[in-house]
């Protein structure tokens, strides 16, 4: 009997993810997601992103993920087949992907708790740069950051929104983070750090009644903050799972080689 017996079948609601669910609707005896050994999700990088995140917020252990690729993109998924999935989900590489813990607390006192499986961002909110000041275990290492923004990322993210920002790919299994900046105006040269994943990292909005910031945990906005505290979450590991000619690691490794 295959470890992936009882299988759950998620889709995005854009129309080729949902034709392809009709084609698979007969392809296995399909269950609840709370029921699953493993959860076939079909959709884009988005789609991926919302399916983990759903299984945190249910905070029960969290299943596998085999996600087959109907959207742009699709850096987190696999090639879209018909055909075959038995074959697939019994040779599959299994990779743990460990979210960011993150404590958002607003300039009306509120605290927000998130987790971010991609990356963490602080943004400005208005025309005026956002100062920002960056605590690294309990040392202040950047007492003022004039920017657009600066973000925490982990190696599953480092490819997306950090990579775009000019910050560092991270191998899968690095044990590390990056902390990057978006537009950095003081310090100008300053392009970031990349720092142990055990490192908790807190960075505060500095005059945040004046210069606004937001903060984006994945697809998740908090605005008006005036601090973000970042762990990683150990706990709440996930798993996603690739077609060993399709790996994340090789995946990641290899979006350092392309022009």
């Amino acid at each position: 009997m295959s470890r992936y017996e009882r299988r759950a079948l998620v889709a995005s609601p854009t129309p080729p993810a949902q034709a392809a669910a009709a084609e698979l609707a007969d392809a296995a005896d399909w269950v609840d997601p709370a029921e699953a050994d493993v959860i076939i999700a079909l959709g884009g990088d988005g789609f991926m992103l919302q399916t983990l995140h759903a299984m945190l917020d249910r905070r029960t252990p969290p299943v596998p993920v085999f996600g087959m690729n109907l959207g742009t993109v699709g850096f987190l998924m696999n090639e879209w087949r018909r055909h075959g999935l038995d074959e697939r989900l019994a040779n599959v590489k299994p990779f743990k992907v460990t979210p960011l813990a993150v404590t958002i607390t607003a300039t009306d006192g509120r605290h927000h708790h998130l987790p971010a499986i991609n990356e963490v961002s602080l943004l400005r909110e208005t025309r005026q740069t956002a100062k920002l000041e960056i605590t690294v275990n309990d040392r202040v290492v950047m007492p003022e950051l004039a920017c657009d923004g600066v973000l925490v990322a982990t190696p599953a993210g480092s490819t997306a929104y950090n990579l775009s920002a000019n910050g560092p790919i991270l191998p899968l299994g690095s044990n590390l983070l990056a902390l990057t900046p978006i537009s950095p105006f003081r310090p100008r040269r300053w392009r970031g750090a990349i720092l142990p994943d055990k490192a908790r990292i807190t960075i505060r909005a500095r005059d945040a009644g004046k210069r606004p910031v937001s903060a984006v945990a994945d697809q998740h906005e908090i605005r008006d903050v005036a601090c973000v505290e970042v762990a990683m979450d150990r706990a709440r590991e996930l798993t996603l799972l690739f077609d060993p000619e399709h790996a994340l690691d090789d995946r990641i490794t290899m979006e350092q080689f392309i022009a």
